[in-house]
């Protein structure tokens, strides 16, 4: 539990930032010896706790633009569900394959990107920044349901680079979108009896002090923290797609 308690943390730091908790937090619950099924549930709510609060926190501050954030969030639960539901005849071999090829891509986008510097991008028409926005939501609600890993990295990246938010913007919109996949996916595996409450309360207590963390990190120093996170969210991705193949 000790172990956990602080990967759990660590995640909240993380997921607060740049998105991609779920790439520390997941194996911490395999690394104790939960099934998986059982692994994946809990950590839906130990990182729902989490992102409650960063959610809250970004919204009292002014980051989340509800009119765009309520469409994105209906695109993402549409997404997701035909997602979960193509997983079904997809082998995930074919997606991992995949991602082989674009994590090292996407690597090298950010370190050259000024995607995370406010005052390089020219903002879009509200039209076309919300349609983008939208779509964003949409393909990548569908990968999280799909397969999940790095959902709020890649939110990260495209609403910034693709629809030009303002980093504080998208971090906002983002963590409107991961909350309620998050509840969603939750309230799916309460109805199957795969969460372990106990424990992704407890995990979940030291999420939210991870989450307040970074997301009080975030809120003073912006872009400048949030490059060098995200690159080492898609490199521990990178490696545990690797592993995936060995093992």
């Amino acid at each position: 539990m000790a172990l956990l308690c602080a990967l759990v943390f660590l995640a909240g730091y993380v997921d607060a930032i740049a998105g991609g908790g779920g790439l520390i937090s997941l194996p911490a619950y395999l690394i104790v010896g939960l099934p998986t099924h059982a692994a994946i549930a809990t950590n839906k709510l130990s990182s729902a706790m989490g992102t409650t609060l960063t959610t809250w926190r970004f919204a009292r501050s002014g980051y989340i633009q509800w009119k765009t954030a309520g469409m994105c969030v209906a695109a993402a639960l549409i997404g997701s569900a035909l997602g979960s539901n193509l997983v079904m005849f997809v082998a995930d071999f074919y997606l991992r394959v995949l991602l082989l090829v674009l994590l090292p891509v996407t690597a090298v986008y950010v370190m050259r990107s000024k995607a995370f510097d406010d005052e390089s991008r020219e903002a879009l028409s509200p039209r076309r920044t919300v349609v983008i926005s939208v779509v964003v939501a949409l393909v990548v609600g569908a990968y999280d349901g799909f397969y999940g890993p790095g959902t709020g990295t890649f939110l990260m990246l495209l609403l910034t680079g693709a629809a030009h938010l303002a980093l504080k913007q998208a971090a906002g919109v983002t963590k409107a979108i991961n909350l309620t996949t998050n509840i969603t996916a939750l309230s799916v595996f309460l109805l199957h009896g795969q969460v372990l409450i106990p424990m992704g309360l407890l995990a979940g207590v030291f999420g939210i002090a991870g989450n307040y963390l970074g997301s009080k990190s975030f809120s003073e120093n912006g872009g400048a923290i949030a490059r060098p996170i995200t690159i080492v969210v898609l490199v521990v991705f990178f490696v545990k797609v690797i592993w995936d193949f060995v093992a």
